[in-house]
């Protein structure tokens, strides 16, 4: 039961962030001192991070995105 994730399967992942958000910029890099979860970046900034879980041969993501109160547009 492995949770660390492949070069592939952070390739497929990215490929299907990039869709499901018609957006190229998304890419997903590597951490080295955790191996089940990789970095979620938008052109090259720091988004979030998505862990991966194997549980009884069933293979499931978590993308994690905290987002600053500071860092939200001003009301109108």
């Amino acid at each position: 039961m492995s949770n660390s994730f492949s070069k592939i399967e952070i390739t497929r992942l990215q490929k299907y962030l990039q869709q499901k958000f018609s957006n190229p910029k998304i890419s997903l890099v590597e951490r080295k001192e955790a191996k089940d979860s990789v970095e979620v970046t938008l052109a090259g900034e720091f988004i979030g991070t998505i862990y991966r879980d194997e549980e009884e041969g069933e293979v499931s993501y978590d993308f994690n995105m905290a987002i600053l109160e500071m860092d939200l547009p001003v009301a109108a």
